[in-house]
C-alpha cells in the first residue's frame, strides 16, 4: 500500500540530517537520537491546556508522571498512557505532543508515565512499572480532579503493550473492571518477527524488523525471543492466555504499512475471539510511528483525530 507522500518527505528529511551517521548500538546512544528526532516534531500545547507533574512510588524507586487537562473540563476521565519506544527509548517528553494532543482531541486527563527502561531495567519491570501506574492512578481519582469513577489505559507501539498488560492484570485482580477501555496504537503484541508484515515491511520506513528484534532482546533477553510463539508469559505475548477480564471496550489502531500492523489485527481478533467489544482502525498511508509525527504530516494528525473521535465515543457508551 502506497505511504503518504508528505511521511515520505519527513523520512527523505530524516535521512538527510542523519547522512552518514550510524544507528548507534547501544541503549544510551539510541535514546540520544530518538530525543533529538523527537524534538523535531513537537507542536505548542493547545490553548488552556494544563501540564503538571506528578510522582508514583514503585517497588525500587519511583516513576514521573506528566499530567494532561484540557480546558474548561470539569472532572474529566482519566486515561494513563505509556509511551512508545521499544522499552529502551522515549519517555513523555518525546511523547508530548502525543499526549497533549489525546488530551485535546478526547477532552479526557491524560497521565503520561515515564516508567523505566531496559535494559537497565529489562523485563518485567517495565510491565510491573504499568500495572503500578495504574493501580497508583486509580486509587489517587478523587484527589487528582478527574471522574472517581472511570479510567482508560493508552500506548503506542511497546507502551500500548504496557497499556494492555497493566489492563489485564488490574482487571483481573479485581471483582470488576478497574480499566474500562483500553487504546493501543499499533502496538507490540507478541514476540514473533515472522508475520506477513514483518516480511513485507522488514526494511521499513519507521521500524525495521533488525530495529525490532534488538529492541525485543533489551527486553526479554534473545532466548526468550527464539522462543517466540512458545512465549506462555502474557506479560510478553498478550494472547498466550484466555483472559478472566478484559477492558470492557478498546480501540486497536494499525498502521498499514507496519511491521507491527498484524501484530495489532492478531491483538484486535483476539480480543473479539474473547467476547471484548473493539474498534479497528487501519490508517492507510502510515507507517510505524505516525502519532508521534502529526505535526510534520497532515494525514498523520488526521489519522489520530479520528482514533481519539472513535475512543470518546466508545467511553461516552460505557
Amino acid at each position: 500500500m502506497a505511504i503518504d507522500p508528505q511521511l515520505l518527505a519527513y523520512y527523505r528529511r530524516m535521512a538527510d540530517h542523519y547522512a552518514n551517521q550510524s544507528v548507534p548500538d547501544d541503549a544510551a546512544g539510541r535514546r540520544a537520537r530518538f530525543v533529538d528526532i523527537a524534538a523535531q516534531s513537537q507542536l505548542p500545547d493547545p490553548d488552556g491546556m494544563s501540564v503538571t507533574e506528578l510522582t508514583i512510588p514503585v517497588e525500587g524507586g519511583s516513576l514521573a508522571v506528566r499530567m494532561f487537562r484540557p480546558a474548561n473540563v470539569t472532572l474529566p476521565r482519566l486515561i494513563v498512557y505509556f509511551h512508545g519506544g521499544g522499552w529502551v527509548v522515549g519517555s513523555p517528553g518525546t511523547h508530548h505532543t502525543v499526549a497533549a494532543l489525546l488530551a485535546e482531541d478526547t477532552q479526557c486527563a491524560v497521565a503520561s508515565v515515564d516508567y523505566r527502561l531496559a535494559p537497565e531495567f529489562a523485563f518485567p519491570t517495565p510491565c510491573n512499572d504499568a500495572i503500578a501506574a495504574v493501580q497508583w492512578l486509580a486509587a489517587k481519582r478523587a484527589g487528582l480532579d478527574v471522574a472517581p469513577d472511570f479510567l482508560a489505559v493508552a500506548g503506542d507501539s511497546a507502551g500500548g503493550h504496557l497499556a494492555a498488560v497493566a489492563a489485564r492484570a488490574v482487571n483481573e485482580a479485581s471483582a470488576a473492571a478497574v480499566v474500562q477501555a483500553q487504546l493501543l496504537i499499533y502496538p507490540v503484541t507478541a514476540p514473533l518477527l515472522t508475520t506477513e508484515s514483518y516480511r513485507a515491511f522488514a526494511q521499513g520506513p519507521g521500524l525495521t524488523r533488525e530495529e525490532m528484534a534488538w529492541f525485543w532482546t533489551q527486553f526479554i533477553g534473545s532466548d526468550a525471543l527464539a522462543r517466540g510463539a512458545e512465549q506462555n508469559d502474557l506479560r510478553i505475548h498478550l494472547m498466550a492466555s484466555p483472559p478472566a477480564q478484559l477492558p470492557p471496550a478498546s480501540v486497536v489502531v494499525v498502521a498499514a504499512n507496519d511491521v507491527l500492523r498484524d501484530d495489532g489485527l492478531a491483538y484486535a481478533d483476539f480480543l473479539v475471539r474473547h467476547d471484548a467489544p473493539v474498534i479497528t482502525i487501519e490508517a492507510s498511508g502510515m507507517t510505524h510511528g505516525f502519532a508521534r509525527l502529526q505535526p510534520d504530516v497532515p494525514r498523520a494528525r488526521e489519522w489520530m483525530r479520528r482514533a481519539a473521535e472513535s475512543f470518546a465515543s466508545v467511553l461516552d457508551d460505557i
